[in-house]
């Protein structure tokens, strides 16, 4: 829906006039023929009844609106129009572009954000400031909290046993492709290659299990961490399903001397920074480090990028 005319000052061309609801465009857009220009709301809400324009009844949808010229906007934009608090004692007229801005900081805003003084300290709309009860309050955040906490650990316990289970049927699979090509040397290259596909898609449903990070300080990589510190993170990893051969080999990628080319070096790492802020990574849980693994960075290339992966180690800076 459109802003009401009576709250401009001055008067306002029929071209800035909805012709849907008579009130001025808001986020307007254009049918692509005969451009006449509606509020969003309005002509979507028009086109779920019926696909024509509301003017000329020429047939259009929904996805073939447009944005109206940029013209129009500036002549939008330099209406002075009265603030919508003006019943609660607001006497501001702003330019049109500015008055959401004004909204977020007018002083007459009944929803505006404001801290209690009380105690409690929670931010709540100004107008339900006198019948806010503190106590009442906190409660309610604290029976929330506790009933989101116990949904997350049920919906954790059955993850971890899902991933249990499916954890053992791989590994049954990959026993019995592994006999199968024991028994028969000789047998079809296509036995390693489906034994290869299913190790490579156990490590890609494993990593899909760990929450993406951000590194907010390259420079605190640990490009040599020491066999303790190796140790604590390959820990971190068995704890949360990391296949044991997999951790080994993504511990043993953890020094420098092991990472692609395009990290190898104090010098190809300072060459290379710009690139590290398209890398993927992946959270260990409660330690400074990050996986960083081949199935996520496939568009980092052979100089940035590791099979499977590699252990990135901070002092500090992860998110």
């Amino acid at each position: 829906m459109g802003f009401e005319v009576g709250r401009f000052r001055g008067e306002v061309d029929e071209e800035l006039i909805c012709p849907i609801c008579s009130a001025v465009l808001e986020d307007p857009v254009q049918a692509p023929e005969c451009e006449h220009a509606f509020c969003s709301v309005c002509i979507h809400e028009w086109l779920n009844r019926q696909r024509t324009c509301p003017v000329d009844r020429n047939p259009i949808t929904s996805q073939q609106l447009k944005s109206v010229p940029r013209i129009l906007r500036n002549l939008l934009s330099r209406l002075y129009i009265a603030c919508d608090n003006a019943s609660f004692g607001c006497t501001v007229v702003v330019k049109l572009d500015s008055l959401q801005q004004h909204l977020e900081e007018c002083d007459h805003n009944p929803k505006r954000p404001v801290q209690c003084e009380q105690g409690c300290g929670m931010v709540i709309p100004k107008d339900e400031l006198k019948t806010h009860n503190c106590v009442r309050e906190l409660r309610a955040v604290v029976e929330e909290q506790a009933s989101k906490i116990g949904d997350y650990r049920a919906e954790v316990e059955d993850v971890k046993r899902a991933l249990a289970e499916h954890r053992h049927e791989m590994q049954m699979l990959k026993d019995y492709i592994r006999a199968i090509r024991v028994s028969t040397p000789n047998a079809n290259p296509s036995v390693q290659a489906i034994e290869d596909e299913l190790e490579n898609n156990e490590i890609v449903r494993w990593v899909n299990t760990i929450p993406l990070a951000k590194v907010t300080r390259w420079g605190g990589m640990i490009s040599t961490p020491d066999a303790v510190l190796q140790a604590v993170i390959k820990r971190s990893l068995q704890e949360i399903g990391c296949p044991p051969h997999l951790a080994t080999e993504l511990m043993e990628n953890a020094h420098e001397r092991n990472w692609p080319h395009g990290l190898s070096t104090l010098e190809t790492r300072q060459m290379n920074r710009h690139l590290y802020e398209r890398y993927v990574t992946r959270r260990v849980p409660g330690k400074q480090a990050v996986l960083v693994m081949a199935c996520d960075n496939v568009h980092m290339g052979e100089e940035m990028s590791l099979e499977p992966g590699l252990v990135m180690i901070f002092a500090h800076g992860i998110e």
